[in-house]
């Protein structure tokens, strides 16, 4: 077949979270497979790997005529496209930014730009053209695309057998709005309706992810578990009786890891400042990344205290305020914490009070979340809800043992420490609860300090599990040949 994904961010060049891992690694395991794969981007700012096509094309966006450019780069068998237009330049650091309709301007043009791409731009001194053509949309930033592809071409005799599947990494975004955005998005009369929803979160407004599921071939939820809780009041977010409807074209599929990033085997930002690279086999040598991390933040160095890592955003989604109301517990247990990416204000009073206990570290670090991955012993998910996560799959890869809320793709893949069977990989709780959470902490720091051979066997069972991608680009085939063959 041929492939092409459309994302608002594509790792390494564009990143604020798991989608931007996922546009960067699926594409490659599905190149691998046999697949012609593009990948297409916003252009936020000058890559060097990427080279100008000279393609210039114009389009309708917005009621005006806007030209774009396209970027090429080829990786690993795939096609990386990047669309150019000051739009994106403009919002280079903050890819999200801008108002109701800035966003929904540069979604739209990146969804026609990339439905225009397989006839405009020249990858392997050819276009795709039509041929076995599947594009893949991720979440509201590009649920545009389904729709666009059937009331702007398909209902006019052009690209009558390609076909289209919805990736749903987080449905709490849906792109929503007043129903008088509509006439900035080219929506025919007959298809409104599509867009139109009323529920108790928003009224009557109009919710462009919506229109994207109703019009998708085929749909994927990053996990198991997520494509059960959309179909939830809960978890769908307003959309559930949507979903419920559709729920026919809806499978779950667990996201993988790309072990060329993610390996504490030949992870480059374990090489220097006292951090050394690892595998099952040599586990003890994990001390020495954590003493190494110790020292880098400014801790007491000693191995045998045990590190608890956070790594996320300030968000009521990343259960933040869990964290916040256990902190004197946890200080108490004489423990270590590290936190990335936590609110400045929130880091900065917890570490001002255990200075040589606690750090906080904010900003976007990609060697910062290596270190902390490894020099770890407890990694800490203790998310409201979590379609898939990474983390926990990097944490448990790298021998550090994960604590989550048991939801979403966390309940998927991390499967809770019996101690009686020795199995299992961390520790789960249910519910968004403090004292729930501080029960499996506990139960945490009382084995890895009291039965350190039952710890070290949960950290082996990680680390010896095949999280990469290639079985779950082996399910999206399945999904992909189904939209194809199967409508």
């Amino acid at each position: 077949m041929n492939i092409i994904f459309v994302g608002a961010e594509c790792a390494p060049w564009s990143k604020t979270g798991g989608l931007g891992d996922v546009m960067q690694a699926l594409p490659k395991s599905l190149a691998a497979r046999g697949h012609r794969v593009m990948c297409i981007a916003p252009r936020y700012k000058n890559y060097d790997d990427a080279w100008e096509t000279g393609v210039r094309h114009r389009m309708r966006v917005f009621d005006s005529e806007q030209e774009v450019g396209y970027f090429h780069a080829y990786q690993d068998g795939v096609d990386y496209v990047f669309v150019d237009h000051a739009c994106y330049h403009a919002f280079a650091t903050e890819i999200y930014g801008g108002s109701r309709q800035d966003v929904q301007f540069r979604c739209a043009l990146l969804t026609k730009a990339a439905l225009e791409a397989p006839w405009v731009v020249p990858c392997g001194g050819a276009p795709y053209g039509e041929d076995n053509l599947v594009f893949v949309a991720n979440d509201w930033h590009t649920s545009l695309l389904p729709f666009y592809l059937q009331a702007h071409y398909r209902d006019h005799g052009k690209f009558h057998f390609a076909r289209s599947v919805l990736v749903l990494h987080n449905v709490a975004h849906q792109g929503r709005g007043p129903m008088d955005d509509l006439q900035f998005l080219e929506v025919p009369e007959h298809y409104k309706e599509l867009f139109r929803l009323d529920d108790p979160v928003g009224g009557e407004h109009m919710n462009i992810m919506k229109a994207g599921i109703i019009t998708a071939h085929r749909m994927v939820a990053v996990s198991h578990g997520y494509a059960w809780e959309c179909q939830t009041q809960e978890g769908g977010w307003g959309l559930h009786a949507v979903f419920q409807e559709h729920a026919w074209k809806l499978r779950g599929v667990v996201n993988g890891i790309d072990y060329n990033e993610w390996s504490p085997t030949v992870d480059p930002h374990l090489q220097s400042d006292g951090y050394c690279n690892y595998d099952v086999d040599t586990l003890d040598k994990k001390r020495q990344c954590k003493m190494a991390l110790q020292k880098e933040l400014g801790l007491p160095v000693n191995a045998d205290i045990p590190m608890l890592g956070f790594i996320g955003r300030l968000d009521y989604q990343k259960g933040v305020d869990l964290i916040r109301d256990n902190y004197d517990w946890l200080m108490s247990e004489g423990v270590q914490l590290q936190r990335a990416y936590i609110w400045h204000a929130v880091a900065w009073a917890m570490e001002q009070r255990n200075h040589d206990k606690c750090r906080g570290w904010v900003g976007f670090s990609v060697k910062m979340a290596h270190r902390i991955t490894a020099g770890c012993d407890l990694l800490l998910m203790p998310s409201r809800f979590e379609p898939c996560g990474l983390n926990q799959l990097y944490a448990m890869a790298y021998g550090t043992v994960p604590v989550v809320h048991a939801v979403g793709g966390l309940r998927d893949t991390v499967k809770p420490f019996n101690p009686f069977e020795q199995s299992g990989t961390g520790w789960t709780f249910e519910f968004a609860d403090s004292g729930r959470f501080r029960n499996a902490l506990g139960d945490a720091l009382y084995t890895y300090r009291e039965h350190k051979d039952s710890f070290r066997a949960l950290q082996q069972r990680g680390m010896q599990q095949d999280l990469s991608w290639e079985h779950a680009a082996e399910l999206y085939e399945d999904v992909l040949m189904q939209a194809k063959f199967q409508w």
